[in-house]
């Protein structure tokens, strides 16, 4: 295979995960403001803020009143905006022309779909009313581009790298996720007890990850902090959690490359080392200092997927 069009598959993966975390952020925010227990996680200038923090292009200054309409346009469907959902989809079509010969049909179509249904959206509509319906439709097409590719692929070196891409940006929202909603819930604290630990913020969070009912269900009791960066940090059986994404890139690097001794300062060594930190990791050393936590994890990503290129990718 060529490192090209291996470059395209793992970031075809990457951008269709990537799409998918950003409209369910913005769905679950928009939508579980108006249920929040407090008037600041109800306010809209607090939740628009919380989208422009998540994406990485926060507003600083607390006087600036944002414009609605102008923010849910340059998240969703700007096509001058680097991060918008469609300008994501349409990198993933572009990759997916790269290696049209290396994917099914039916994943091919499927994503055209999904590129075609986000660029015939009408912006108009989005803005004012359809933010529900919008959101909802690329979440449930980029589950079907996910079943595609486990159903219609071969599970070979093609299936590996694609899933490649998508476990490491998977890993990758998820800790941008506990950032954002971390420095929600420093702000819009909970009303008894420890304030920062019952936040309404940790139940928000869970649905962004769409981990709510799982962790309710694994717990059974109210989120706070301690369970919510637990289990989606920590728990290996959380399909959304970062070990178990880890898990995941540790399994297809090794079908990549079987060498069962990887070289020190491989993407495989790497990912393992990531791995097993976490794997023996309190969530107590992460409560300690969450921000630092995050900023390290953040880092390591990005070295495990800037290796991976250098490795398998580099033309």
């Amino acid at each position: 295979m060529l490192a090209r069009v291996a470059n395209n598959l793992f970031w075809m993966g990457r951008y269709i995960e990537r799409s998918e975390h950003i409209a369910r952020y913005l769905n679950v925010n928009y939508f579980s403001s108006l249920d929040a227990p407090n008037e600041l996680s109800q306010s809209r200038q607090f939740v628009l803020r919380s989208f422009l923090f998540m994406i990485g292009e926060p507003e600083n200054d607390p006087e600036t009143i944002l414009d609605e309409e102008k923010v849910l346009f340059s998240i969703g469907l700007d096509p001058d905006s680097y991060y918008s959902i469609i300008n994501n989809i349409k990198a993933a079509r572009e990759n997916a022309n790269g290696a049209r010969d290396l994917i099914s049909t039916e994943l091919y179509e499927a994503i055209n779909k999904c590129y075609h249904f986000v660029l015939n959206y009408s912006p108009e509509h989005f803005v004012k009313k359809g933010l529900y319906d919008y959101t909802m439709n690329v979440m449930e097409r980029t589950a079907i581009l996910r079943g595609k590719i486990r159903g219609t692929l071969l599970h070979d070196e093609v299936y590996s790298i694609i899933m490649l891409g998508v476990n490491i940006e998977r890993a990758t929202q998820i800790i941008r996720i506990i950032n954002s909603k971390y420095h929600d819930a420093l702000l819009a604290q909970g009303s008894y007890g420890d304030k920062m630990g019952n936040s309404f913020e940790w139940s928000t969070l869970l649905k962004c990850a769409e981990s709510y009912d799982m962790m309710r269900r694994f717990y059974r009791k109210t989120p706070n902090i301690i369970c919510t960066l637990e289990f989606l940090v920590l728990n290996g059986t959380c399909p959304r959690s970062v070990m178990n994404s880890l898990n995941q890139v540790s399994k297809h690097l090794h079908a990549l490359d079987l060498d069962k001794n990887p070289k020190k300062n491989s993407s495989a060594f790497l990912a393992g080392k990531l791995r097993s930190e976490i794997e023996f990791m309190n969530v107590e050393d992460i409560e300690q200092d969450v921000k630092l936590f995050i900023q390290r994890i953040l880092e390591q990503l990005y070295s495990i997927s800037k290796r991976m290129e250098e490795e398998f990718f580099k033309y």
